[in-house]
């Protein structure tokens, strides 16, 4: 016996040469610790696959293996192998949600990503906000644009949960620093703005302006008056072109018509434009027209917007 635990534990205990370097492998959720020493066995990773497993009992971690993509670019033995897949010292996989997207955008870069597990790919939206425990009715806007890092063989769930809980975090912290006296009741409301604010800047020195303007606005009980919101509303049947008939057609997300602000976001709205909305800049300005070089001029009143116009859109 003495001499079989020696030779055990020098076998776990030498290091094996690499097949490849790097050598790169995948641990899925859930799989088994002879599954796993016997994938890296055939490899050429591990000597044989049954002192893996041995080891793992013996040190008591046969079902603490770490999902994730594991990386190793140097010689390792089986007893350094463990530790590391049980401390989950894997390269781990990313996802990005961009400022300015649509749900559906989101919803189809999840999708398609290679290194998650798909759990919702052919639910509803609805059914994805009760999955997650979210509060509200439409999933528009509430997920916060960043990058996500997780193991290989995560669950969709599992990241829309976080950006999720991000954008609730980010929208309470904002909130309870939020300038005096906003015509805005509640969070969503400023959410709603926000998305707004985000699809209509161009450069990030205005957003503190063009947040006014819609503050300024609201406060006066105009019509916001902005396409963003009228884009949103046609969906597919948005060709590219903004008509005229399109802004007097009745629908719940034309603000040309309807007062105060859509139902819902329109798109996921980033930090900056968040605060902006909940301390936007200092200013009389009711109207903003781009120039055509990324800036916005902004007027207090409709003579000066309409000789903007002139110079910047009808030249």
């Amino acid at each position: 016996m003495a001499f079989f635990s020696a030779w055990v534990g020098y076998r776990v205990s030498k290091p094996v040469e690499l097949p490849i370097v790097p050598y790169e492998f995948s641990i899925e959720q859930g799989s088994s610790v002879k599954t796993i020493a016997s994938q890296l066995a055939y490899a050429g990773v591990l000597p044989d696959a049954w002192s893996f497993v041995l080891l793992s009992r013996l040190m008591g971690v046969a079902t603490s293996l770490k999902a994730g993509d594991y990386e190793l670019t140097a010689s390792i033995s089986p007893f350094q192998l463990l530790q590391r897949i049980t401390r989950g010292d894997s390269s781990q996989s990313e996802i990005r949600f961009i400022e300015g997207w649509t749900f559906s955008q989101l919803r189809r870069i999840l999708d398609e990503h290679p290194a998650l597990r798909h759990q919702t790919t052919h639910l509803s939206n609805a059914e994805i906000l009760r999955l997650i425990g979210a509060t509200e009715t439409a999933a528009e806007g509430l997920f916060f644009p960043d990058t996500y890092f997780f193991a290989r063989g995560s669950s969709d769930v599992a990241v829309l949960k976080r950006a999720y809980r991000a954008m609730r975090n980010h929208m309470d912290s904002a909130w309870a620093q939020r300038a005096a006296n906003l015509p805005l009741k509640d969070p969503y409301e400023a959410l709603i703005l926000a998305s707004i604010v985000e699809k209509e800047t161009g450069r990030e020195d205005d957003r503190g302006m063009v947040a006014a303007v819609f503050i300024n606005r609201l406060r006066s009980r105009m019509l916001l008056q902005t396409d963003p919101t009228v884009i949103y509303g046609l969906g597919d049947k948005f060709d590219g072109n903004l008509r005229k008939k399109d802004l007097l057609s009745d629908q719940e997300y034309n603000t040309y018509i309807r007062p105060g602000l859509p139902p819902t976001p329109i798109a996921l709205p980033g930090l900056a434009s968040i605060r902006a909305v909940l301390n936007p800049a200092t200013t009389d300005a009711l109207y903003f027209v781009a120039k055509g070089n990324g800036e916005s001029h902004f007027s207090s009143n409709l003579s000066d917007h309409n000789r903007a116009v002139s110079k910047y859109q009808k030249r």
